[in-house]
């Protein structure tokens, strides 16, 4: 196919590899401009989103937040302006499901089709190639894409129409941060307690607490190696977005509120940038007990 793939930071980029990689013909932009190794594979630079809509038959997003998604579709020089009828615009950002809907409406006025395809795995996922994708939107576009999906993820569910794939996004992302609270917790106890923290979880692996976060999250916890993998300012949006919709739903997520507060914790001492396991330094801090294994 002829993609187009817009936003190729740190998931982007690996998510753009593996469609070149796969044989598709690619054509990207980017705010920071495509990268080189992308160009070396065989990518084609355009210098609008618009340019890229023109030369592709699917357009995909991948950018930060809801507005970015807005400007990136309807803005100067956005996707709208390249589309024409038939084309489909997949957008695999993580953003408010109300507006997902009316963005599809807009693109579907324009005689195209719309896929909201948020994923989950983080940058490991993405160069890897086994992304969980959650999707909304109709199901004869998704059969249409799902050639695509299927190079960059491994667990790929057509979920309900427009905006079901970022609602399941959200739910994602509480599931994940109150994961990754639940494992700072357990290791800060631990080390606090006198126990080799990388021993603990060494056990814990081996027993029903095993997770994707306890093997993966708690390691960077113990190395110090807080690099983004998923920025913390990134995991608060989502979470904003979760707080917001249980607002109008009238549902209640405590844990969830407790979470967004110590990542903020995180954030106002300057960790916005760091990967979201650093959310374990706001209760280290409680603590005044850093998690370090023993020597």
């Amino acid at each position: 196919m002829k993609v187009g793939f817009i936003g190729l930071g740190i998931m982007g980029a690996p998510m753009a590899g593996q469609l070149i990689a796969a044989g598709h013909t690619l054509y990207g932009q980017s705010r920071s401009g495509v990268p080189q190794a992308l160009l070396d594979a065989g990518a084609t630079a355009c210098d609008t989103a618009a340019d890229v809509a023109r030369n592709a038959d699917v357009i995909i997003t991948m950018v930060p937040d809801t507005p970015d998604v807005a400007k990136v579709l309807f803005g100067e020089g956005g996707v709208a302006e390249g589309l024409s009828a038939g084309k489909i615009v997949v957008d695999m950002s993580s953003i408010a499901p109300v507006e997902t809907k009316e963005f599809a409406k807009k693109i579907n006025d324009l005689g195209c089709q719309y896929l909201d395809a948020p994923v989950s795995g983080g940058e490991v996922g993405a160069k890897a190639g086994t992304l969980t994708i959650m999707v909304g939107g109709p199901e004869a576009t998704f059969e249409t894409v799902k050639p695509l999906f299927e190079k960059m993820g491994k667990n790929i569910t057509l979920v309900g129409e427009n905006g079901a794939g970022q609602t399941t996004k959200v739910a994602n992302q509480i599931i994940v941060a109150l994961n990754i609270l639940a494992v700072s917790e357990a290791l800060v106890f631990a080390s606090k307690a006198g126990a080799d923290p990388a021993k603990v979880r060494q056990a814990l692996m081996g027993g029903f607490a095993n997770s994707k976060i306890l093997e993966v999250h708690a390691e960077r916890m113990l190395k110090r190696t807080f690099n983004p993998g998923f920025r913390i300012a990134l995991h608060q949006k989502d979470l904003a977005l979760a707080l917001a919709s249980a607002k109008q739903l009238e549902v209640a997520l405590p844990s969830t509120a407790i979470a967004q507060q110590l990542f903020s914790a995180v954030a106002a001492n300057g960790g916005a940038g760091l990967d979201h396991s650093a959310l374990v330094k706001a209760l280290e801090l409680q603590a005044a007990h850093t998690v370090t294994p023993e020597a």
